[in-house]
């Protein structure tokens, strides 16, 4: 992990801290010098939990919690100006959690301190703050519900669907293109990695989806709907 040296521009990129002033941006500009970490470098652990509030300025992080048996879970795939952290002043804990950047990342890490002083004090973001965190616990709970009720082409199909939410659109075809391995799907749904390229090989066979290299694009938003609302 390493600073980059670059000034800083993570709460600028993030719509929730449209409320501070320019004085509170200039001061966690002095404090909090964005750090990059290579791809698979952990940003947290539930060994070195870190009381802190991070934005994702480059790059793409996975939050995941491992189970008693070794296996692992996905919560969330993270996307540039999500915000995420272990924050007790704002009523999240986090510390059976994980986060590993998947690619090279660069992130802002703003201590307790920095949020007490510059977010807490206005209500509006600390509202904000604890809805955005609070979001990835009901997302776990979300995901144990389906993995115990719902078929792994449901769950496959809406996943995909919820990351098409945010994925960029082909210039051409408009279609939308997730930048995800089948071995990531796997870690979101909670089951093999060949259980999911099954899965996906059934999908893309239906024109549903075409794969390539670490790449999933979605030809079929209204199929993939339709199976995503199956319970068999």
């Amino acid at each position: 992990m390493a600073e980059t040296g670059e000034p800083f521009s993570c709460l600028n990129a993030v719509e929730l801290f449209v409320d501070l002033s320019a004085r509170d941006l200039a001061a966690l500009d002095r404090a909090s010098p964005p750090k990059r970490f290579g791809s698979g470098e952990l940003v947290f652990s539930q060994s070195q939990p870190v009381s802190a509030l991070f934005i994702l300025k480059e790059g793409r992080i996975r939050i995941f919690r491992v189970a008693e048996d070794g296996k692992t879970l996905t919560i969330a795939i993270l996307e540039p100006g999500a915000v995420f952290g272990e924050m007790l002043l704002v009523g999240q804990q986090m510390y059976d959690n994980y986060a590993e950047a998947i690619e090279d990342s660069v992130i802002c890490q703003l201590s307790a301190a920095d949020v007490e002083e510059h977010f807490l004090s206005n209500p509006k973001i600390a509202v904000k703050i604890s809805r955005l965190l609070g979001e990835q616990v009901a997302r776990l709970e979300e995901r144990l519900t389906d993995r115990a009720l719902r078929p792994l082409t449901a769950r496959t199909a809406s996943t995909l669907l919820k990351l098409a939410d945010t994925a960029p659109r082909s210039r051409f075809t408009h279609a939308r293109a997730v930048k995800l391995t089948h071995e990531q799907l796997a870690g979101l749904l909670g089951v093999t990695r060949e259980a999911t390229s099954k899965t996906m090989a059934d999908f893309a066979a239906r024109g549903l989806i075409r794969q390539g290299r670490g790449r999933i694009t979605i030809d079929d938003l209204d199929g993939l709907r339709r199976i995503s609302r199956t319970t068999f």
